[in-house]
């Protein structure tokens, strides 16, 4: 490593630390020459992953457009900012482990597989762009289809809770259920 003083390449390693995210090494550098002190990063070197469009096109991945798609799905839901990294960081990972071109479908798959089990209104939200919902029927089949699973977040409540839940649930118990969910 060169001083950016005096261009020595001499020099001693005062400090070494992991950054906040573990993704690289901070290191706290003097150069034996002139006695300057100076700040190095390591980082893995990652390879250059691309994408395969769904017109055939090929681009260079772009983790900041997988964030902000993400981002937008979970806009005015109470999910944290440390969340939504981490599930960046979980998708990247799996992508850059799986070769050096990724079809845009398996990024979608992936993200909607990541959405399900944390927030069912953004895995609904990135659902109606990723597979282009043209009407509501979509939409409402796509919310059956996640009241047939198993929640594993026992915190989040159903988006429709079952008529047996209804009626058990404590309060009123003179409220109409409706089984077509607003459909008129």
């Amino acid at each position: 490593m060169r001083c950016p003083k005096c261009g020595s390449r001499d020099d001693k390693v005062i400090d070494s630390r992991q950054s906040r995210d573990s993704s690289s090494i901070r290191r706290r550098r003097e150069c034996l020459k002139c006695k300057y002190r100076f700040t190095t990063y390591e980082e893995i070197e990652r390879s250059d992953l691309r994408v395969v469009k769904r017109d055939r096109t090929h681009e260079p991945f772009d983790r900041r457009k997988l964030a902000a798609s993400i981002a937008k799905a979970f806009e005015k839901r109470s999910t944290s900012l440390l969340t939504l990294e981490d599930t960046v960081d979980e998708i990247v990972h799996a992508l850059e482990t799986s070769g050096r071109e990724v079809p845009s479908s398996v990024i979608g798959a992936k993200v909607l597989e990541k959405l399900r089990g944390i927030d069912e209104v953004a895995y609904l939200r990135y659902a109606s762009v990723y597979q282009r919902f043209q009407d509501v029927d979509q939409f409402v089949d796509a919310i059956h289809t996640l009241g047939r699973r198993v929640k594993p977040n026992a915190l989040q409540r159903e988006l429709f809770p079952s008529e047996t839940a209804q009626r058990s649930a404590p309060g009123p118990r003179n409220i109409p259920i409706s089984k077509n969910h607003g459909r008129v």
